[in-house]
């Protein structure tokens, strides 16, 4: 659960043809031009041990520009063990409702290196494309931001115009390290808290128009020492094909309680 909401959301961020692949604006965050500070025991933020157990509150924004309905939604995390993808021994986070869309693993693989996303079960067509890809590089450093992927001419997995052919994209996507705050939850306070950003842009070329609308996400995520995500808010934004049709989504989840296993 790294980041699975980081993705699902990565990253999740990112559900349906915008789905988990929403996941992250513009560019890089713009940070501070200070040498950046090293973070011992990097992976400590991402405790993984395989009967470890998050649950989380959320709440759920989402309609056309014009319309909105709040949706309120519990969703437990879960490690419940690995798995090999593609010669590769993951490490299986199952979520019950990840941002208000029901059961979903999804898989990572933590090193001395970072952490790396190879995707989730369902999965979209368009995460499928990219994964996998990094999600942090270790040591984590403050400030730092690093782009994850750039690709041009992916199926989009939705046929936005009806015309009877997927539309092609293209995604860009970063991952920043802004730095470290005390952050209060309804699981307690934490202090010194990694807060993280997750941006992607998204440009979709319409197969009958030849138009291209845009999409983007937004995510930032607390991380505390020993426990993991304690906090995310994210805002997802789809141009529509005409001016009233445009989708906003804004999901945020905090940590009620815990139990990391040693």
């Amino acid at each position: 659960m790294m980041v699975v909401q980081m993705s699902r959301v990565t990253m999740s961020l990112l559900v349906g043809g915008l789905g988990l692949l929403m996941g992250m604006v513009g560019g890089p965050a713009t940070l501070n031009a200070e040498e950046p500070v090293t973070i011992e025991q990097s992976a400590d933020y991402f405790p993984d041990t395989t009967g470890s157990r998050w649950t989380y509150r959320g709440q759920i924004t989402e309609g056309p520009l014009q319309i909105i309905e709040n949706k309120f939604f519990t969703n437990i995390s879960t490690v419940t063990g690995t798995k090999v993808i593609k010669g590769v021994t993951v490490t299986v986070f199952h979520d019950t409702n990840p941002g208000n869309h029901g059961p979903t693993d999804s898989y990572y693989r933590r090193d001395s290196a970072g952490i790396v996303y190879y995707g989730s079960d369902p999965g979209t067509p368009l995460e499928k494309q990219i994964t996998p890809y990094q999600i942090f590089r270790f040591p984590l450093k403050v400030p730092f931001s690093f782009q994850q992927f750039d690709r041009t001419d992916l199926d989009f997995g939705t046929d936005m115009d009806r015309d009877g052919v997927d539309e092609k994209t293209d995604v860009k996507g970063w991952s920043s390290v802004i730095g470290r705050e005390t952050i209060t939850v309804p699981a307690g306070t934490f202090t010194d808290a990694l807060k993280v950003e997750a941006k992607m842009t998204m440009r979709i070329h319409l197969s009958t128009s030849r138009r291209t609308i845009s999409g983007f996400d937004v995510m930032t995520a607390w991380f505390a020492k020993g426990v993991g995500l304690v906090k995310y808010s994210e805002r997802q934004e789809l141009a529509g094909i005409k001016e009233d049709q445009g989708i906003v989504v804004e999901i945020g989840e905090e940590l009620e309680q815990f139990e990391v296993k040693r």
